[in-house]
């Protein structure tokens, strides 16, 4: 990445796969609104480098929804084509035992990769399941960070029985045990993780290497409470991302503009916390 051509630091972009007719992909893109951006890899990388804002992009390895996720090496092959800019994620459900561990082995080994993407909602499992520790004694190993989905999902709202997705799964507090078994291994919460927003804001806190990635949520719709823990303790450990493509970061940008965040603080959470969290700076 070339740190000092960019403005920001995009720490959640998802790769898709360009499927159409998907039941859980219509409903969530009603319930983000239409953001007008195509899913395509090349549109996407012409959309960052345009903005000079870098990203850390992903897949999900899930089957619940039913759309088929972007294998991990193509995503690290686009990472590759375009590393001035981006990094790659992977996502390896754990709950796949040996095989994950084997994935997560050889995909770290192969070096195309600089962390990885769970999502424990739509993977089914809960972040404390001692089952998905052989997964993290690898992960936290190669000290790696890890991205976990949290609080409510945008997936699913709103369709028969929420698509199946179970909330429970992105309760923060699971990740607390996860911090504690694995203190080594950085965690990012992702999104502001109501209904939980506190307890991931003490979690936070609380234990020196996990942070908050504040995507999937307009910034205007960010709580007083989350606004000041931004701007005073948690400074330095808010991360910027949007959740692109079903959020822009210029919708997310133009809000993040008209919230109460102070002037020494907006450029940590845009781009400096992430640039010192994957060792940029």
């Amino acid at each position: 990445m070339k740190i000092q051509n960019l403005i920001a630091i995009d720490t959640h972009v998802h790769v898709e796969s360009e499927l159409t007719g998907n039941a859980a992909g219509e409903a969530a893109r009603k319930y983000f609104g239409n953001s007008g951006v195509s899913y395509s890899r090349k549109d996407l990388a012409e959309y960052y480098r345009s903005r000079n804002i870098g990203c850390v992009v992903f897949s999900v390895d899930e089957k619940l929804t039913g759309r088929p996720p972007v294998p991990n090496e193509e995503v690290a092959a686009f990472a590759a084509e375009n590393s001035d800019f981006m990094i790659a994620f992977a996502s390896v459900n754990p709950m796949r035992g040996k095989d994950a561990v084997d994935e997560a082995r050889r995909l770290i080994k192969a070096g195309g990769i600089r962390g990885f993407k769970l999502h424990p909602p739509l993977q089914q499992f809960h972040a404390n399941d001692k089952a998905a520790y052989p997964f993290y004694e690898v992960v936290a190993e190669a000290k790696l960070p890890v991205i976990f989905h949290t609080g409510h999902s945008g997936i699913g709202t709103g369709m028969p029985g929420g698509g199946g997705v179970r909330l429970k799964y992105g309760n923060p507090m699971d990740m607390d045990d996860v911090a504690v078994d694995f203190p080594d291994m950085p965690i990012i919460l992702a999104h502001p993780s109501f209904p939980w927003q506190d307890e991931a804001i003490s979690v936070c806190l609380h234990k020196p290497q996990v942070y908050i990635d504040l995507s999937g949520w307009s910034p205007k719709y960010f709580s007083p409470v989350l606004i000041q823990y931004a701007n005073t303790l948690l400074k330095k450990k808010m991360l910027f991302g949007s959740d692109y493509p079903l959020i822009t970061p210029d919708r997310w940008m133009a809000d993040f503009t008209a919230i109460n965040i102070k002037d020494e603080v907006r450029p940590l959470i845009l781009k400096e916390n992430a640039a010192r969290l994957f060792g940029f700076s």
